[in-house]
């Protein structure tokens, strides 16, 4: 594929996302406005968070550095939501990991050539690189231990749930998954503010994961309502991670191509 014509595809491809993810967020929301008692002010707040969320997925796909100042605007609008609502695990994790990394990623973006605007001719995308074996093992170590950890932690809170009849059963399988899902978000967001290719197969594991998630609940009729909007919203940002991959590849050869001839 010529570069022109690969800049036609990226742009054509990163519209039609963007739109697919607009679609099913605005579902989402007009669903949501209809149920008793929902705060208007915070839906609407956390709608223009997930509209920020949506533009800066693309855009890191496309390895852009304004990437993280719309990542900045969705971790905060988060970060408010979570507070509001109390779920205080969530808002720290924001707060504390997410919001941080932001800061980190534009910096170490900046470090490896990516800018706002390119002069004329130049690229002005991030130089991503690679992990190397060694630190493939740590990765993967890190990523099983927080699994375990975060397992029983999420275990252990559900089980007070049960002894208290909050809750009907404690369901092992689905702890498990959401214990793969937040791992994994951790994970891909250093790989990602570092600028590493390697990112993107977490991604896909991390949107996998969640489309099995509102899949399993819209077929048992237990997940919410909007249960397949949520579906078709992580199918596009399946679809937005494998173009993320492809494109980081390249983007990654480059800088391998590059390192040799210096």
């Amino acid at each position: 594929m010529t570069p022109t014509a690969e800049k036609r595809f990226n742009l054509a491809f990163n519209i039609f996302l963007v739109t697919g993810m607009l679609v099913a967020l605005v579902i989402t929301t007009v669903f949501k406005l209809q149920q008793p008692g929902v705060k208007t002010f915070m839906l609407i707040l956390a709608s223009f968070g997930a509209m920020m969320g949506i533009v800066n997925t693309v855009l890191s796909a496309n390895g852009h550095i304004l990437t993280f100042v719309f990542g900045l605007l969705d971790v905060l609008v988060a970060t408010i939501v979570y507070l509001d609502n109390g779920i205080m695990g969530n808002f720290a994790l924001h707060a504390f990991y997410f919001l941080p990394m932001q800061f980190i990623g534009f910096w170490q973006w900046r470090k490896r050539g990516a800018k706002v605007k390119g002069a004329e001719g130049e690229d002005a995308r991030v130089n991503a690189r690679r992990l190397t074996g060694k630190q493939w093992a740590w990765l993967a170590a890190g990523v099983l231990a927080g699994i375990a950890v975060l397992y029983l932690i999420l275990h252990a809170v559900d089980v007070s749930k049960f002894r208290a009849g909050k809750i009907s059963s404690v369901d092992n399988p689905k702890i498990l998954l959401d214990a793969v899902v937040m791992t994994l978000n951790i994970a891909g967001q250093v790989l990602l503010s570092f600028a590493f290719m390697e990112q993107w197969y977490l991604w896909i594991l991390v949107n996998i994961s969640s489309i099995s998630l509102w899949a399993v609940a819209l077929a048992s009729g237990t997940g919410s309502g909007n249960a397949a909007v949520m579906l078709i919203k992580y199918i596009f940002y399946l679809m937005n991670s494998l173009n993320g991959l492809r494109i980081w590849l390249n983007l990654s050869r480059r800088r391998i191509s590059n390192d040799l001839e210096n």
